[in-house]
């Protein structure tokens, strides 16, 4: 193993692995460690002359003997190979052999960096897809059709809102479920559901006994026509480096039909009076925003942290790939969702014919470039196959309570002080005389009825 000892005067602790010195010369080391083969000594003298020693000392443990034997019994449990292990770490296989071997001295941020490269290949699969964005249009203005009939959900709890948009005249909204409608009989009913909205349909499908693969069937046996779908796979490991992908596209390493490329470091995801949060996470786009297919990459963290002030380090979703489909694109890849039902089959499909990232290498084409290893890796090389997962979530105030958060809360602290140094009662008179919309009447319905009781009787 190799050791670095010094003087504590001389040397700063990045240089010395963290370890003291136990003396300023060959002589007082030798003699207090009781060792006298020292080979490969190199000699550094300071202005000072105050002396530093490089030597290899072979079975000096310094408490590491049981990192390394638990190191290694994990990476055997997971099947992980030397290899394996030395590509996602971004060092050499005879690296990892002589870590192993006790031969590398090691330091905290060794340890951390091998720990994190060997979850990367934790055979519990660290990668995980879901659906993140459904848009569906009906042939049909009989919204009541839709909802109780396609999303089988009853049509008396949504609330109805007399405005649209995407040029819609008004909507039915059941939490983070939306229904569009319109006069115009080619609009007909359009059916949105973000993020959050498919993480609500889901505890809906769970209810109901269905699986998004039933649910989109029997939207396409209703002629729906798919309007947008985007295909999320969560890494959980940070297997995807986003800054490196960014540079390799710099490098024309992304060979790719794709003849756009954008990178922000906060892109999309922050907002303008968030620009003072800290390290605020990269994003990157393959294609372009306007095209039928494209890629949206960015992290997942930074993003959680921004919207709900979620620590990073205890966001589970490292990074994000989204695989943005649109019209014809989304339908061609419904109806393969729906052939093979086999998610890792369509999205990896799709990933594949539009871009790889390589290595360069100058003798060769880039079309003969070496595809780069820990894409591989992404791409389904050594690891599980994907599923589509499931993340049922129901319905919550969460975006309600933020906004009373935020708006209502710092005016209601207000009244409370006045009425407290003023004895009046602002704040009793404004509840007693508050009145409830059916609107509101709605929202409590919604809140207080349970998810078996909002869908419709399913049939045994």
């Amino acid at each position: 193993m190799l050791v670095w000892l010094a003087t504590p005067t001389i040397r700063p602790r990045y240089l010395t692995g963290g370890h003291k010195s136990t003396g300023n010369s060959q002589f007082n080391i030798e003699k207090s460690l009781k060792y006298e083969d020292f080979s490969n000594i190199q000699r550094s003298v300071t202005k000072s002359g105050n002396v530093t020693f490089l030597f290899r000392l072979e079975g000096f443990s310094l408490n590491d003997t049981d990192w390394i034997n638990d190191f290694r019994e994990k990476r055997t449990q997971y099947g992980v190979s030397q290899n394996q292990l030395a590509v996602m770490a971004g060092v050499s296989r005879e690296y990892v052999s002589r870590l192993e071997s006790g031969k590398v001295a090691l330091t905290e941020e060794i340890k951390v960096k091998f720990t994190d490269a060997l979850e990367r290949l934790n055979p519990d699969n660290p990668l995980e897809m879901v659906l993140d964005y459904v848009r569906i249009r009906f042939p049909t203005q009989d919204v009541k059709h839709v909802v109780e009939d396609i999303l089988k959900l009853r049509f008396d709890v949504m609330i109805h809102e007399d405005f649209g948009f995407y040029s819609y005249a008004e909507h039915y909204v059941l939490g983070d479920v939306f229904v569009l409608t319109s006069p115009d009989k080619e609009k007909g009913t359009l059916l949105e559901l973000k993020g959050k909205g498919c993480r609500q349909m889901e505890s809906y499908l769970l209810a109901q006994h269905r699986s998004w693969y039933d649910f989109l069937m029997d939207a396409l046996i209703e002629g729906g026509v798919m309007k947008r779908l985007d295909l999320a796979i969560n890494d959980m490991a940070g297997i995807l480096d986003i800054p490196e992908l960014t540079e390799k596209c710099s490098h024309e390493e992304c060979i790719s039909i794709f003849r756009s490329f954008k990178s922000y470091r906060s892109g999309e995801l922050v907002r303008s009076q968030e620009q003072d949060k800290y390290g605020m996470g990269n994003t990157l786009y393959i294609g372009s925003l306007k095209s039928e297919v494209y890629f949206c990459i960015y992290e997942k963290n930074y993003e959680q942290y921004v919207k709900y002030d979620i620590p990073i380090e205890d966001t589970k979703i490292k990074n994000r790939f989204e695989i943005r489909l649109k019209n014809e694109r989304a339908y061609y890849a419904v109806r393969d969702l729906l052939t093979y039902h086999d998610a890792e089959r369509t999205a990896f499909d799709i990933i594949n014919r539009y871009m790889r990232f390589a290595d360069k290498e100058v003798e060769k084409r880039r079309s003969e470039w070496k595809t780069n290893e820990k894409w591989a890796y992404f791409i389904g090389s050594d690891r599980g196959r994907l599923k589509l997962t499931t993340k049922p979530e129901p319905y919550t105030l969460t975006r309600t309570l933020n906004w009373i958060s935020r708006q209502v809360a710092p005016t209601w602290k207000v009244l409370q002080q006045i009425d407290s140094t003023n004895g009046t009662s602002y704040l009793k008179d404004i509840l007693d005389h508050a009145k409830l919309t059916e609107r509101h009447k709605k929202l409590i319905e919604q809140q207080t009825t349970s998810t078996e009781k909002v869908i419709t009787e399913t049939e045994e």
